[in-house]
């Protein structure tokens, strides 16, 4: 099943949290993620997120939402996105461009996400509900 996936990320590169949705094409608002975010403002140096069908792009949505999250914890932590064929990074100035070297994290999102590892490769191995 693919899906999109987030992942909060601190300056060590460690997973604070993580959150899915049941849609490979949307993740819907959330109290929990919000209240994650704001607990875990301190810690929080990027904000992760899977497109498992594409495209390697912010979506309009990614753009207010992260814009509302500027806004909200008044500084601008680095953002990403990550798809199949790559991964997008926009920085803590607000430069885009794609990462020419990935976290070791991006794996375990792609897993998560439900996406394969490049063109005609075998799909990943869906993690179990719960």
């Amino acid at each position: 099943m693919r899906r999109e996936v987030l992942f909060l990320i601190d300056g060590e590169g460690r997973i604070l949290w993580s959150d899915a949705s049941a849609s490979p094409v949307a993740l819907p608002d959330s109290r929990a993620r919000w209240e994650a975010i704001w607990g875990l403002r301190a810690q929080l140096a990027e904000i992760a997120h899977s497109h498992p069908v594409g495209p390697l792009a912010f979506s309009q949505e990614d753009e207010t939402t992260m814009e509302a999250l500027i806004q909200a914890l008044g500084k601008r932590p680095r953002f990403s996105v990550v798809a199949p064929d790559g991964m997008l990074v926009r920085d803590r100035e607000g430069q885009e461009s794609r990462a020419a070297e990935e976290p070791w994290w991006t794996q375990l999102l792609r897993l998560a996400s439900g996406m394969t590892e490049g063109a005609g490769a075998e799909p990943l191995p869906e993690l179990p509900p719960g």
